[in-house]
């Protein structure tokens, strides 16, 4: 969860253009190779809403890691207990976070695949014009 960022706010509605905050994930001098944004609205002690900017793709669905941060994030501050459930445009997550250890335990649904296709036999990366 290095170089994950929570930001809660009072408002986040599916009308907010998350590509205007792209800046924020840019190089800067706290987070110096870009970072992964959480909008978090808290709606209570056991329940979030959140928006996923991330590095290099812009908004996504969902983050596993940075709804882990949330948790950690929202409990650390006093705006959440340890175990919650937080909404994403993806699909919801259970979160809970263990008093005994530092582990985060994440629970939810897959209900999309990102893509689909074929690997030739003896097709290698160097094939697809990618550089390692």
């Amino acid at each position: 969860m290095r170089r994950t960022a929570v930001t809660f706010v009072d408002e986040l509605s599916d009308r907010w253009v998350l590509s205007s905050m792209g800046r924020a994930s840019r190089p800067n001098r706290i987070f110096t190779k870009r970072v992964n944004v959480e909008f978090v609205k808290i709606l209570s002690l056991g329940e979030v809403r959140m928006r996923v900017w991330e590095r290099g793709s812009g908004e996504t669905l969902a983050c596993g890691t940075g709804a882990c941060a949330v948790c950690v994030a929202g409990r650390l501050t006093g705006r959440t207990d340890r175990k919650i459930l937080a909404h994403l445009p993806g699909g919801d997550l259970e979160l809970e976070w263990a008093a005994d250890t530092t582990n985060v335990y994440l629970t939810g649904a897959r209900r999309w695949k990102c893509f689909h296709g074929e690997w030739e036999k003896g097709l290698g990366i160097r094939d697809l014009g990618i550089r390692d």
